[in-house]
């Protein structure tokens, strides 16, 4: 995994991106050759009208498969994923650059060289990445680890290797036993604790040591041995670490106090806020002037179903635990509550409109929530806002929940491309976890990466409410 501002990036997702990005650039060149008769003036040099053109297309084709999921871990090293997802991708960008040809006419490559950029780019991705699944060895991606401890948390490395793709999963050696520890882990992969750690780190060739006791109070801890390790260039790093790295969230059952004090993230700095905001208003407005035609039509077939109101307003908690109205269009039938008890949204919720139904799942009836970005009172990306019924229920319940209100929620987030569709307390502590690890890594690249899922998720109607 290589960190990129406070975001865990696999290192194949990086050397996917950079083979796309030459094979973008070789077929750009090619199509546009193969229609020089077509009078383009083909001349690339920096900063050149080709140069400009070229960057366009490499970008809107990169942003297109990046949307329709292509980097994401679980969709790597499968062929037919890669295919049923290419496919689109190039739809999607063949549109993107027939719009962005309409608005700067300048940019105009002409249809029969688009043409061929596309289909040369559709079976280069698509060679490259068959050649990469075969030739390439997963071990090459996978850390050689050392775990120190055998008990319950270091149990749950080895469920997890199961849950990851195997480019993903840590190549684990073995497990060195805490004195005194139960162990939870087969015998077999336990080794032997009487050398120091940096010994057997060398004598394994381990490139990581993930620290997982099962009680951190009292007992022997090797500092001093850790911090060897980690003077001789050996990844340390504790459970909870490891579980955000890898899985993009925090695991709530993992967690200590101290690690919220003493860990890194949560910026909450003037510079960043001043940053967060300027992004909300420029994302914000951008959002509203293409999709107004589309809140135009969602509101006149709202009307024509179900009558007034189009809109509907339901108090929420935003930062600091302090309440806001927030506006959607309405999606459930009038005085789906009638009985003024809450309710869980479910799928399938029979209180939902048949246009509801519909605007649900491409995420429309979010879209008047631009209203409280532009007031303030939200953010474009953020975890989302819950009702005060809720917020106090599951304060009383879940450890931490109210750190999610350190920062204001948003129209969309990371637990809503990362998770699915929730309904329960139990979803909601799930989803906790994503919220947590956006709180505490979110920045600006984390902003334009989740919104760039949030098209995936409603082009493949995937993700959470």
């Amino acid at each position: 995994m290589l960190k990129i501002n406070n975001l865990y990036i696999p290192k194949i997702s990086i050397l996917i991106i950079g083979i796309d990005f030459l094979l973008l650039l070789i077929a750009f060149f090619g199509g546009v050759h193969l229609r020089l008769a077509e009078g383009h003036d083909f001349t690339f040099t920096l900063f050149s009208d080709s140069f400009y053109e070229a960057c366009i297309f490499i970008i809107a084709m990169l942003f297109s498969m990046a949307a329709m999921g292509m980097y994401l871990p679980e969709t790597q090293r499968d062929f037919n994923t890669t295919l049923f997802r290419l496919m689109p991708s190039v739809a999607l960008c063949f549109g993107l650059m027939t719009l962005i040809f309409y608005i700067f006419p300048d940019t105009y490559l002409g249809r029969g060289a688009l043409f061929f950029v596309m289909i040369l780019s559709f079976a280069g991705i698509l060679l490259a990445r068959a050649i990469l699944y075969k030739g390439v060895s997963t071990d090459i991606f996978r850390p050689r680890t050392i775990v120190l401890g055998i008990g319950k948390n270091a149990k749950e490395l080895i469920n997890q290797n199961g849950k990851l793709p195997a480019h993903h999963q840590p190549k684990i050696i073995g497990f060195v036993p805490f004195q005194g520890e139960e162990r939870h882990v087969p015998t077999s992969l336990i080794i032997s604790g009487k050398d120091s750690l940096l010994k057997l780190a060398s004598q394994y060739k381990a490139e990581e040591i993930i620290i997982a006791p099962q009680e951190r109070r009292g007992g022997y801890f090797p500092i001093q041995e850790l911090l060897e390790c980690k003077m001789h260039g050996i990844r340390v790093m504790d459970i909870a670490t490891f579980f955000e790295r890898e899985n993009g969230h925090i695991r709530m059952d993992s967690l200590y106090p101290s690690w919220f004090v003493f860990g890194g993230g949560f910026d909450q700095s003037l510079l960043r806020s001043i940053i967060k905001r300027t992004f909300d208003l420029l994302a914000s407005l951008t959002l509203l002037v293409i999709t107004l035609p589309i809140m135009l039509i969602a509101a006149l077939f709202i009307l024509i179903e179900d009558g007034f109101p189009i809109f509907y307003r339901q108090e929420r908690v935003g930062k600091t635990g302090e309440t806001f109205m927030v506006l959607k269009f309405r999606s459930m039938k009038k005085n789906a509550e009638k009985d003024n008890s809450p309710q869980w949204a479910a799928t399938n919720d029979p209180r939902i409109t048949r246009v509801g139904n519909i605007i649900r799942k491409l995420r429309i009836d979010e879209l008047p929530q631009i209203v409280n970005v532009l007031k303030n009172e939200m953010s474009f990306v953020g975890p989302r806002p819950e009702r005060p019924y809720f917020v106090n229920m599951l304060n009383a319940q879940v450890p931490y929940y109210n750190v999610r209100h350190s920062v204001k929620p948003g129209i969309t987030g990371w637990a809503q491309v990362r998770f699915p569709y929730g309904s329960s307390v139990e979803d909601a502590i799930e989803k906790l976890q994503y919220d947590l690890y956006y709180v505490k890594n979110h920045s600006l690249f984390l902003d334009a990466v989740i919104i760039i899922l949030t098209v995936e998720v409603v082009l493949m109607g995937k993700g959470s409410r």
